[in-house]
């Protein structure tokens, strides 16, 4: 698993107009199984995406694909952890069930 933190680098406007690709790029991998979950951090500097991979290196190069880090609009953290443990009713807790 990863915990992928964005820092945006530009200002909110430039964040905004990249918008709409970077969704595009966040649903390509949910789609692929890839992202599990993502959201905009507060206050709003960056954001957050949990992911499921075996490879650190393909993360990586997911990544680098983001629209607002290809554009030079956002720096990127990766922080790979084994998932051990997990709430028996996750679902509910993050208000998907």
């Amino acid at each position: 698993m990863f915990v992928i933190e964005l820092v945006y680098t530009a200002d909110l406007a430039q964040i905004d107009a990249r918008m709409k690709a970077h969704v595009a790029f966040l649903r390509r991998h949910y789609d692929a199984g890839t992202f599990v979950m993502s959201g905009r951090k507060v206050p709003r500097d960056g954001g957050i995406i949990i992911a499921n991979g075996h490879d650190r290196a393909a993360i990586e190069a997911t990544m680098r694909d983001d629209p607002f880090v290809a554009g030079g609009l956002a720096d990127v953290r990766i922080i790979e952890f084994r998932a051990s443990q997990k709430a028996d009713d996750l679902p509910a807790r993050i208000g998907a069930g």
